[in-house]
């Protein structure tokens, strides 16, 4: 069960406003980030694969091994931009591992690409179109 922190109506804002880009605060960054970190824990709940987004958050997601203490063994990490361009759909996996945005490591990191992007490409689509 994932707890919800950020409300879908403050996480849909933070995410239009990346999408307009209209001169994003950090603030609404930050709200944007962590809100698809929360979601993507909801649509691929688990715990074998660790997401960060430094300064701004991190989560745990899709099935398999367990973790528990230290560095896990799956990780992807990139930074703000980058995740929410993922989440989105304005950018893909491969993109931006050839780009060099994306640190990937562990034999389960690279099934994120299977969740991506978090929101559908239509629903984005029409949250920046309003």
């Amino acid at each position: 069960m994932v707890r919800r922190k950020i409300s879908e109506t403050g996480g849909f804002a933070a995410l239009r406003a990346f999408l307009q880009n209209s001169g994003i605060s950090p603030q609404t960054l930050a709200t944007a980030v962590r809100f698809s970190l929360q979601e993507l824990s909801a649509t691929a709940p688990g715990e074998a694969v660790e997401v960060r987004v430094p300064p701004y958050g991190a989560t745990q997601c899709l099935q398999g091994g367990q973790h528990r203490r230290g560095t896990p063994p799956n990780v992807v990490e990139t930074d703000a931009l980058t995740w929410l361009a993922l989440s989105c759909g304005k950018t893909t996996w491969e993109r931006a591992v050839r780009d060099g945005k994306i640190l990937a490591s562990g034999s389960k990191a690279e099934d994120l690409a299977t969740v991506l992007p978090v929101f559908s490409t239509s629903f984005c689509a029409r949250l920046s179109a309003e």
